[in-house]
């Protein structure tokens, strides 16, 4: 059909024909997001440690939970790798502006980090050293007065033979191996730090006092003594 009139109002006509259209199906501009997750202008994290993220849209997988953090290690070690992991900046690296005094300060801080950590690691293994020793010398003094009803049934010849002599030979070969020595040897000189004397005796060509009898047996483990024996000694006439 032939138009009719002015084609430049004809156009500007149909343009803001066209404006009306749209706003009235509710057309709206595009929406941008900024989803980085450090501010660029504060520079402080958006979305701090132990918030939760959002969904994830439909369709799309949903990202990763961050795996737990092991704390279950031990704390000495890491503390020692942390520290292994430090190098003592040499004065040459130390940047221009620095002095040398602040590089000699900052590596002696090192070195007694360094020196303080590791003479809490020897206290720390000489700690549980001693804890395990004392928690064995407790488990071998609750045992001695069962190694004394051995004895005294291996004297009267209860333990000879049999089962029981069995299992009595077994508990003590297994507290052996935990550093338990028998004291219970005559004829040697008395030592008031392993021997009580519980009677004295004289006796011929005896030039020093000797163990003669041992009516209790003694125990040790290494350097410690657990009970003293009970003896006899044999003095000079």
């Amino acid at each position: 059909m032939p138009h009719h009139g002015n084609e430049e109002e004809h156009n500007s006509s149909a343009s803001q024909e066209q404006q009306e259209r749209q706003q009235g199906e509710g057309h709206q501009e595009p929406v941008i997001r900024d989803n980085r997750k450090v501010d660029p202008v504060t520079g402080q994290a958006r979305h701090p440690e132990g918030e939760h993220h959002a969904a994830a849209p439909v369709g799309e997988p949903a990202s990763p939970a961050a795996e737990p953090v092991d704390t279950d290690g031990d704390a000495l070690a890491q503390a020692e790798e942390i520290l292994n992991g430090i190098e003592v900046p040499a004065e040459e690296s130390v940047a221009p502006g620095a002095g040398h005094a602040e590089a000699a300060e900052l590596k002696n801080d090192l070195l007694r980090l360094q020196a303080e950590y590791v003479n809490y690691r020897k206290r720390v293994e000489r700690d549980r050293a001693v804890a395990g020793e004392m928690a064995v010398i407790g488990v071998l003094n609750s045992l001695l007065p069962v190694l004394d009803d051995v004895d005294a049934a291996r004297q009267h010849g209860d333990l000879a033979d049999g089962p029981f002599a069995a299992i009595a030979t077994k508990l003590e070969n297994a507290l052996k191996t935990y550093g338990l020595v028998r004291i219970n040897e005559t004829g040697v000189e008395f030592d008031p730090t392993v021997h009580e004397a519980l009677i004295q005796q004289p006796g011929e060509d005896i030039e020093v006092d000797t163990v003669s009898q041992v009516l209790r047996s003694g125990y040790r483990s290494g350097d410690r003594v657990l009970r003293a024996a009970q003896v006899i000694v044999a003095v000079p006439a």
